[in-house]
C-alpha cells in the first residue's frame, strides 16, 4: 500500500516540525507539505492533493474553521484537528464543520512534550484508509431527528433497565443523533463511553444537554444511577457500575497503567452485565479498534441486548465490526435502526405501556 499523504497545517514552525517527524517516523505516512496558515493551506491542498490534513484551529489570516468550511464544500478530505486549547469548545465546532477527530497538544507552546501525543496521532492518521468520508458529510447535512412516541408494548415486554453507548472516531455526532432521536418518555438511564480526553468529556456532556434537552453530565464517583439521566464517562478515567446497599451507583476510578483506553467500553459494559444481567442494552458504534467487544460479549452472555452499528452507517467500521465478528451482536443496523430498537426496549413512563 502506498503511504498516506498528509498536509500538516500549523502556524508554529516547531509544531509543524514535530508533527511531521511523528508521522514520517511511522514509515506509513508521507508528509507532502506543511502550511503556516489557512491561505497557505488552501493553495497547498489544490497543488499537492493530500489524502488527509492535520489542522490547527487558531491561526492568523485564515483560521482552521474557514479552512474546514472550504475543504468540505470544495475538496472534501479527512481532517484531524490538532488542538492546543484543552478546555475550548472550538473542537466541537470543528466536528460540526466536518473534522473527523481531534488530538490535544500536551502544551500550548513549543515543547518536546508534543512527542507525547505520538501514539494517539499516529493511530488516528493510520485509520484514515478505513474511514468513510461520505458518511461524515451525510451526517453534516442531516436534520436532527424528531423524538417519536414509541409504540405501546405490553407491561414487561420492555426490559432494558439501563442503556449504554460505546464509540470512538466519528462517535460524537453518532451519539448526539441517537440521543436526539430517543423518546422523551424513556426512563432508563443512559451511559456513554466515548473515547475522548479529559476536560472534553465534560464539554461534550454540556453540549449534549443543550442539544437534546435531556439531563446530561459527566459520571461522578458514588452517584446513584437515576432515571431520565445521561452519564458521560470522564476522559482519562474508568467508569463502571457497582452496588451500594440496594442502590446501583457509578464507580469512577483512576486509569491503570495497563489500560489501553480511558474511558474503556469493555470495563463499562462488563459492569452492566454483572449488575443488570438480561435487563440491559448496549450499542457499539463507529470507531477504530476493538474496544467494546469483550464487554458486549459479557452483555450477550448475560442475556442482554447487543446492538452494533452497520458497515453502511459507521464512519469507521472497526469497533462494531469486531462485535459482529465475535458473534455477539443481536442486531446490526444504522443509527436510525439502533435508535428505534432502544426506543422499543428501554423502560418508559408507566402511562405509555399497555397492560398485558
Amino acid at each position: 500500500m502506498r503511504p498516506i499523504r498528509v498536509l500538516v497545517v500549523d502556524d508554529s514552525s516547531f509544531n509543524r516540525k514535530i508533527i511531521s517527524e511523528i508521522l514520517e517516523g511511522s514509515g506509513q505516512v508521507e508528509v507532502v507539505g506543511k502550511a503556516f496558515d489557512g491561505e497557505d493551506a488552501l493553495q497547498k491542498i489544490l497543488r499537492l492533493q493530500p489524502d488527509v490534513m492535520t489542522l490547527d484551529l487558531e491561526m492568523p489570516n485564515m483560521d482552521g474553521f474557514a479552512v474546514l468550511r472550504w475543504v468540505m464544500a470544495n475538496r472534501p478530505m479527512p481532517v484531524i484537528v490538532v488542538s492546543a486549547r484543552e478546555s475550548d469548545r472550538s473542537v466541537f465546532k470543528a466536528l460540526d464543520l466536518g473534522a473527523v477527530d481531534f488530538v490535544v497538544k500536551p502544551t500550548r507552546t513549543a515543547s518536546p512534550e508534543l512527542k507525547n501525543m505520538e501514539a494517539e496521532l499516529l493511530a488516528k492518521i493510520l485509520s484514515i484508509p478505513s474511514l468513510k468520508l461520505d458518511r461524515v458529510r451525510k451526517r453534516l447535512d442531516a436534520a436532527a431527528p424528531m423524538p417519536p412516541d414509541p409504540p405501546p408494548q405490553a407491561r414487561g415486554a420492555r426490559r432494558a433497565e439501563v442503556v449504554a453507548l460505546a464509540a470512538s472516531t466519528g462517535g460524537p455526532p453518532a451519539v448526539q443523533r441517537i440521543l436526539q432521536g430517543l423518546s422523551k418518555k424513556i426512563l432508563s438511564p443512559i451511559l456513554v463511553c466515548q473515547h475522548m480526553p479529559p476536560v472534553f468529556t465534560r464539554l461534550f456532556a454540556e453540549r449534549l444537554q443543550g442539544l437534546t434537552g435531556r439531563t446530561v453530565h459527566e459520571a461522578v464517583d458514588g452517584e446513584v444511577l437515576a432515571s431520565r439521566t445521561v452519564y458521560i464517562a470522564p476522559g482519562g478515567r474508568q467508569t463502571r457500575l457497582g452496588h451500594q446497599g440496594q442502590q446501583v451507583v457509578l464507580r469512577v476510578t483512576e486509569r491503570r497503567a495497563e489500560d489501553r483506553f480511558a474511558p474503556c467500553a469493555n470495563i463499562l459494559l462488563a459492569s452492566l452485565a454483572e449488575i443488570y444481567g438480561k435487563n440491559c442494552l448496549c450499542a457499539v458504534l463507529t470507531g477504530m479498534g476493538d474496544d467494546g467487544t469483550e464487554g458486549a460479549r459479557a452483555v450477550h452472555g448475560a442475556g442482554g441486548i447487543v446492538l452494533a452499528e452497520s458497515e453502511t452507517s459507521a464512519v469507521i467500521y472497526g469497533m462494531p465490526k469486531e462485535v459482529v465478528r465475535a458473534g455477539v451482536a443481536d442486531h446490526v443496523g444504522d443509527l436510525e435502526g439502533i435508535t428505534d430498537l432502544i426506543n422499543r426496549n428501554a423502560i418508559l413512563e408507566e402511562n405509555s405501556l399497555q397492560s398485558p
